[in-house]
Parts: C-alpha cells; structure tokens; sequence
C-alpha cells in the first residue's frame, strides 16, 4: 500500500514538475512575446483537441485575423501568414526539413519511408530525380485512355441516376472515380467503385482511418510506434487501414510479377491489346534495368503513394469545383459556352484543349483556391541557427507552418472579396499584369511547383503527381455539365466538411438531370 502511494506521490510530483518547467519556459523562451490561446502556451493539448473537432481550416483563418500574422498553436508549434516568408519556410533554396508531425504518415519501421512524410531531404530528392518522369506532361497522353474509360463508367452511372431522380452523394462518387482512375494509371484494372457503387474491399474505409489517426497522433509523434504496435494488434484504427492498403497494393504487384513470368515462359508481349504502359509496368521496367537503384521496395512504397495520395485529393477538388459552379449558375453558363465552343457533344474533352479554355481554367484555379484539399499548417521544423520572420526570432527546433486555406483566404492579397467565389478575378489580374498578378500567383500554393506536395509543397517538395490529377479535373467536369444539370438537394444550406488534413465534403448531395437542351 505504502510503494503505492508513493508511486501516485511520485507522478503528482513529475506532473506538477512538468507544469512548472512548461510556465517557466514559456515566460523565457526568445518567442514569449507570440500572441494565441491561452492554454496553447503550455500544451498541445489545446491544438489536438481542436484539431480533432475537424474544423481547423475556419478556425486557422479566425486565429490570425485575432491574432496576426504569427501565431502560436501550441508551445512550440507556430502557424504564419505571411507572404514574403513563403520562400524562405517552403522555397527551393529553404532547408527546412517537414517536421516531427510527418512521423505520424509513416510505418513505424526504421526501414519503411514514402515520398510524401520523407523527412530525409537528400533522399526525397534522389526519389524525385528517379521516378518524376513516371509524372511528366509528356506521360499524361498514355493515361488519357485510362481517365476516358473511368469517366464513361461515371457517365452511365448518372444517367441511371437522372432517370431515377434519387439524390446522390456527389463526393461519393467523385471518390468512387478517383480510385478508380488511379488504380486503372497505376495498375491497369479499376478497383471496381464506379461498377459497384460501395466501398470494394473495405479500402474507402482504410484510407479513412489512416488520415484521422495520422493526424492527430503526428501532434504526439513519439507515440506513434507504440499506438500503431497495439491498434495493429488488434486490427483497429489508422494501423490496420494502412497494413490493409500495404497488403493490397503487395498483391496487385505480386500478381504482376506471376503475369510477367506466364508471359515470358510463352514468348508473349506484355501489351498484345493495344493498351498503353501502365505506371506499375513502367516501374518496373526500371527495376529490371536498374535493380539496385531502382528496388522492390520502390516499386511497393511509389505504388501505394499513388493509391493514397491520388485520390482524396482529386475527389475534393472535383467535389469544390462543381460545387461552387452550382452555387453559382452564371459561371456554369459561360463554363458551357466555352466547353460547346471547342468541343462536341459527348465527346470527351482532351487535355490539351482543356488549356486553351481561360475561363475554365480560371474557375478550377479560384475553386481550388477558395477549397484546397488540405487543411492543416504545412509544418517545418527551424534548423541549426534559428530563423527570423517578420522581426520574430524562432530558434532551433520550431515548428512553423502556413496552412493553404489561410494564405487563400489572405485579403492583403486576393482583395476585400478574397471568401468570394469569383472566377474573374484571375483573368482581371492576368490583364492588369505586374505586382497584384505575381503576388496572386505566388500565395496560390496549389500551383506553386514547389509547395504542393501537400495539396494533392515549395522546391523540392513539389507534389510529384500533380499532373495527373489537373488531367482527371480538366477533363471530367466539362464532359460532366456539358451532359447534366446538378441541383443541390438542399439549396438553403452550405455543405459540411471534415477536416483530418484533407477537407472532405460530407453533404454533397445533388440531383442530377440529363440536360433538356442535349
């Protein structure tokens, strides 16, 4: 009885300890003087918990109109809005490092790393310089074919479901054909969502799970080996979503490798249908040829990066940009005048031609600008030396991040309208020209090739899929209203997200009609 007490007494004593430390720090440290939440001063608790609510974009915005430009999150997590630091936190010359929260995205094992939570600087860049080609403009004619077949299955889909007049979750099934286009890149066989309509094999589920446990447990990064190790255990949570993906993507590849061999033993070609070389086939193509640079755990770690970052993002972005062109029906009119004027009916829309449309590409550039996909501060951990940002001083080990929706929603840069959904504001600046166009530019992050990483990050941390995802947004929403009318099921009442790092439509539910005109 007595140890036990004594045991209690001891723990009371490292906690009031620890408060103690963490009140002196906070009152010594060269960034006391950073204004934000009360409680945030001391704890994370404070960020985890409003981070878990799954609102944080909204209030990330509300903290620095209250706050200013800097302001803290937690004792030493600090969230910026300032645009002239972007290159310096985020830039091609920067080296800052992503910080600890990274951890939370990534197996536990020593061994295991993936492009996107890489905090190894010189090795994420020797994966870019190996595999970016897999991504280029030039490889995006090949999976033309591949997205065309999604959006045909998608197609029928809503023509049932405009001759049945039931509401649909459009975020749902702009999921559905995410999935399905990035298995089809990747593996060459959609996963089934279009035909199905469901979940297939639980993977929607999965991917769930692995974002809002790599969310939040990335604010206690310490304790995700040992959080991982016990909800894997037992098959619960973010640890078992993502040993169900790794297992999933091992058994696409290994089913590959036993096609490979049936169809070396019988003198077979690879591709005796016509098809185009899929994204699987192409690395490993490099992984014969280069076994030592190019590994099979490259070939396992870039396939699953594809699976999980190729399509919540596109799903949300595709969701953003139809939703605000029925939000507002005189952009839709002029999206259609365009799409009519280069296009015909029923056919799709290629890429290509999808470029020389401004006002298109206005509205896909302001809808992902008023709804990125993320919606966390991008975090970068401060080196040796410290760092300086708007007359603060930010020693070693900080974490400092700006968060996309905040830089969007700046109306130092994108004017007193910047939460408006206005298309012409693009075209007006790109007529104008000079500082208000480049300014615009430069604290749009889903388009800088240095910061996107994390949208779909700055220099090296460009999001190396990118492409691939303007070519399923590009093509699919055109061919989409130039054959349906969409209508919101209810029209009083914005649409409800959930925000573990990618912001999620949870409500969008429209009715789809065939267009009376067509």
């Amino acid at each position: 009885m007595l140890t036990f007490q004594l045991a209690i007494s001891a723990c009371g004593i490292l906690v009031v300890a620890r408060l103690v430390f963490s009140f002196i720090k906070s009152f010594t440290s060269p960034t006391r003087h950073i204004q934000g939440p009360l409680l945030a001063r001391f704890t994370r608790l404070w960020y985890f918990r409003r981070v878990s609510l799954g609102r944080f974009e909204h209030e990330n915005i509300q903290l620095h109109r209250q706050y200013g430009s800097i302001v803290r999150l937690a004792p030493n997590m600090y969230s910026i809005d300032i645009p002239e630091a972007v290159n310096t936190v985020y830039g091609i010359g920067s080296k800052l490092p992503k910080s600890e929260w990274y951890d939370g995205w990534k197996h536990p094992s020593p061994d295991a790393w993936t492009t996107f939570p890489d905090r190894d600087i010189k090795r994420h860049a020797q994966t870019r310089r190996v595999f970016q080609g897999l991504y280029s403009m030039s490889s995006l004619v090949g999976y033309e074919r591949y997205v065309d077949e999604c959006a045909d299955v998608l197609l029928n889909r809503l023509s049932l479901f405009s001759k049945s007049g039931e509401p649909i979750n459009m975020g749902h099934w702009f999921q559905c054909y995410a999935f399905d286009v990035i298995g089809n890149i990747t593996f060459s066989k959609p996963f089934g969502f279009l035909d199905r309509g469901e979940d297939v094999s639980g993977l929607l589920q999965a991917q769930h799970k692995v974002l809002a446990y790599s969310t939040l447990i990335g604010i206690y990064s310490s304790l995700h080996p040992y959080t991982f190790a016990v909800s894997n255990f037992f098959g619960i949570g973010g640890a078992a979503g993502r040993t169900y993906l790794a297992a999933y993507v091992k058994e696409r590849i290994r089913q590959r490798r036993a096609e490979q061999t049936k169809n070396e033993e019988k003198a077979l070609p690879a591709h005796n249908d016509g098809s185009p070389e899929d994204f699987l086939e192409k690395i490993m193509i490099k992984n014969k040829d280069a076994p030592s640079k190019v590994t099979d755990y490259h070939v396992f770690m870039m396939s699953m990066s594809n699976i999980i970052a190729g399509s919540d993002t596109t799903a949300i972005s595709l969701s953003a940009i139809l939703y605000y062109l029925i939000k507002h029906p005189y952009v839709m009119e002029k999206v259609r005048e365009e799409v009519d004027l280069i296009s015909h009916t029923g056919a799709h829309l290629g890429f290509k031609e999808s470029l020389e449309m401004p006002y298109w590409q206005a509205v896909m550039k302001e809808a992902l600008r008023l709804h990125p996909a993320t919606g966390l501060p991008l975090w970068r951990t401060v080196t040796e030396g410290g760092i300086q940002l708007n007359g603060h001083f930010f020693p070693e080990g900080s974490s400092i991040g700006l968060n996309t929706w905040t830089a969007h929603y700046n109306e130092d840069v994108f004017g007193d309208d910047a939460a408006e959904f206005r298309p012409e504001r693009w075209l007006e600046a790109e007529e104008e020209g000079g500082h208000r166009l480049a300014r615009m530019n430069a604290y749009y992050l889903p388009e800088r090739s240095d910061i996107n990483e994390e949208q779909f990050g700055l220099g090296s941390r460009t999001c190396i899929g990118r492409h691939i995802s303007y070519l399923e947004m590009s093509k699919l929403i055109p061919l989409l209203i130039r054959n349906f009318d969409f209508e919101l099921q209810d029209k009083e009442r914005e649409w409800q997200t959930t925000n573990y790092w990618f912001v999620k439509p949870n409500n969008f539910n429209v009715i789809v009609k065939a267009r009376e005109t067509l």
